[in-house]
C-alpha cells in the first residue's frame, strides 16, 4: 500500500554523503544512517539537536576547568608537606594530626585520574563535533557555530582564548 504524499523516508533511500560544501539536505545523514533528514521538521529538530550537543561541549569544558581549579584549591588548603625519604621513593604526607593518614601522592593520583577522564570525554566530544562539521552541510555547520555561541554564553566563565581545535 503506497503512502504517496507522506513525508517519510523511503526504505531504498541512501545517505547523501558530500565531500564539498552544500546547502542541500536531500537524504542528508548526520553521522549515523539512522539520523537522516527526510523533512523540514526533521531538519529543524536535527539542527536544534546539533546546537544542544555543541553547547553541551562547552558545559563539559567548563566543568573540567572548575574541577581543575577546585582540586588545585584543595591541595593549597592542606597543611604543609613533610617529605620523608624512604628507601626507594619519596613518601609525602601531611604534617597535621587533623590530616593523619592523608597521603598526598594518593590524592594526586586520584585527581590526575579524574582529570584524565574529563580530558578523554572532551576529546571524544570534540571529535564527535568534528564529524558533525564534516557533513559539509552549511546548515549543520551553522548549527555547530550557534551551539558554540550559546554554550559559551550559558556555561563559560573564563577566557575564550582556548583553542577550538579538535582537542
Amino acid at each position: 500500500m503506497g503512502h504517496g504524499g507522506m513525508d517519510m523516508p523511503s526504505e531504498g533511500a541512501k545517505c547523501n554523503m558530500n565531500m564539498l560544501f552544500t546547502w542541500d539536505t536531500t537524504n542528508l545523514c548526520i553521522i549515523f544512517p539512522q539520523w537522516r533528514i527526510y523533512s523540514t521538521i526533521s531538519l529543524l529538530l536535527s539542527l536544534l539537536g546539533v546546537i544542544i550537543l555543541t553547547a553541551g561541549y562547552e558545559l563539559v569544558r567548563e566543568l573540567s576547568r572548575r574541577y581543575e581549579a577546585s582540586s588545585a584549591e584543595y591541595v593549597n588548603r592542606l597543611p604543609n608537606i613533610v617529605s620523608i625519604k624512604d628507601d626507594d621513593e619519596d613518601v609525602r604526607e601531611r604534617s597535621s594530626y587533623l590530616w593523619a593518614g592523608k597521603n598526598v601522592g594518593e590524592a594526586e593520583k586520584k585527581q590526575k585520574l579524574l582529570k584524565a577522564l574529563l580530558y578523554a570525554v572532551q576529546v571524544f566530544y570534540s571529535f564527535f563535533i568534528m564529524l558533525l562539521f564534516m557533513t559539509y552541510n552549511g546548515w549543520v555547520m551553522l548549527s555547530v557555530a550557534v551551539g558554540a555561541f550559546v554554550g559559551y554564553l550559558a556555561f563559560s566563565h573564563s577566557s575564550s582564548t582556548k583553542s577550538v581545535a579538535c582537542h
